[in-house]
């Protein structure tokens, strides 16, 4: 059976566009204007793929979809055999055929601006009304009564048009006009994930002698019914989709890897990844509170607290790069003083507004991070989770504040950060 397939790639200029950003970022050497950082404020309505974006964006993000795909999909089925002494209205018991559940990414909870903004963005881009909330077609057998006119044999079934596909994630970061100067622009960031969603459901009966449009919700039933020969049967079969091959991964960034410092402190980041010499504080705005990290036996968020002599390292972190997606390098932070790792708290991975905190340093994406840049002369900076896609920011400014994960960021502009030598 045929599937209505759009791609949303945005067309060969904006591939171009991508390799001109990602240049952009390691062309870090040449001449630039830097421009006044824009204050926090609200951002433009609509964010769009090479559209100029402020300093008060780098903290943000928005969905872009890449894909998708509208699919005739029955939930419910039952084959029924209706005689001439048997017609009128009869109540059937149907069976669970296919389980349709609502997800972005790897939440089923549909609760975040960003999720709702993906699957509205899908369902518009085929033109279809599609759940926006957590829900499924349910895994139970469901009864459907119906009004029998005519003798034969009918597909009892309850179907919906399932909606499949990829979303991208559009970031704000620095990107090389071509002539020696930067701009922020929304770029295609390394965040990415598949979604799932479904139209209204929709309960039918059908014969096999009924004629009924291709690519349809009864057209799909009365597939599933014992009708003809087997090779018409096989003639109306979908076809099988092949596999797509295995795409190649991105190559680590080159170089060799540099030895921990005296102090120790690459020691336990993960292998490929060069830790820069020195230390940076990450603050706010005003660089009145910084990232800090709690102090023996004050447990493990990451809090917004004043910079002083007291603080003991504690807001310093050490940045190791590792892998680039669409030149953006994967971040681990460490620690100065607790030689720990910057992550998102396991436990609340999945949460909006889920901590920062601190834990042992190991292999794992809840530890890495993507930073975001202002233009060269800025220290203002973006920071994203590589395992949630979420942006950091906080609730209030106000010291002791923990830093948290939000789906779209902060969209106040307070997630945008600076990033200074310590």
């Amino acid at each position: 059976m045929r599937h209505t397939r759009w791609t949303g790639r945005l067309g060969r200029g904006l591939i171009a566009f991508t390799a001109a950003a990602a240049t952009g970022i390691a062309a870090m050497s040449f001449a630039a204007t830097p421009a006044a950082a824009a204050p926090a404020g609200p951002a433009a309505a609509q964010a769009e793929l090479g559209e100029a974006c402020t300093a008060a964006d780098l903290g943000k993000r928005h969905p872009f979809i890449q894909s998708v795909e509208v699919a005739p999909t029955i939930t419910h089925f039952k084959g029924w055999y209706v005689t001439d002494g048997s017609l009128g209205s009869q109540t059937v018991e149907t069976s669970t055929q296919t389980v349709i559940s609502v997800s972005v990414g790897q939440k089923t909870s549909i609760e975040s601006s960003f999720e709702v903004e993906a699957l509205s963005k899908a369902g518009a881009s085929v033109g279809l009304d599609v759940q926006m909330s957590y829900t499924s077609t349910g895994s139970t057998s469901k009864s459907i009564t119906w009004n029998f006119q005519k003798p034969g044999y009918y597909a009892l079934y309850e179907g919906t048009k399932k909606v499949t596909g990829e979303y991208g994630s559009l970031n704000c970061n620095r990107v090389d006009l071509g002539d020696g100067t930067f701009g922020l622009k929304w770029v295609a960031g390394p965040s990415n994930g598949s979604y799932t969603t479904y139209t209204t459901l929709e309960e039918g009966a059908v014969r096999c002698e009924d004629a009924v449009p291709a690519n349809s919700i009864m057209r799909k039933a009365q597939d599933l019914l014992d009708c003809g020969t087997a090779a018409a049967r096989a003639e109306h079969a979908p076809a099988v989709k092949a596999s797509a091959p295995a795409g190649s991964a991105k190559a680590a960034r080159g170089g060799k890897a540099a030895g921990p410092n005296p102090a120790g402190r690459s020691a336990g980041v993960a292998p490929g990844f060069t830790c820069d010499e020195g230390y940076y504080k990450i603050g706010t705005a005003d660089r009145s509170l910084f990232w800090t990290a709690p102090g023996f036996l004050q447990g493990d968020n990451i809090q917004l607290k004043p910079s002083t002599v007291l603080s003991l390292n504690l807001d310093q972190w050490q940045l190791c790069h590792g892998p680039e997606i669409n030149g953006v390098a994967e971040q681990i932070l460490v620690n100065h003083s607790s030689n720990k790792c910057l992550a998102i708290a396991e436990q609340t991975a999945g949460d909006e507004g889920s901590p920062l905190v601190q834990t042992d340093c190991k292999s794992d994406d809840l530890q890495r991070f993507y930073i975001y840049r202002d233009v060269p002369g800025s220290d203002n900076i973006g920071v994203q989770n590589k395992y949630t896609g979420y942006m950091i920011g906080h609730d209030r400014y106000a010291e002791g504040q923990p830093l948290r994960q939000y789906s779209s960021g902060r969209q106040d502009g307070s997630g945008t950060y600076v990033l200074v030598k310590a």
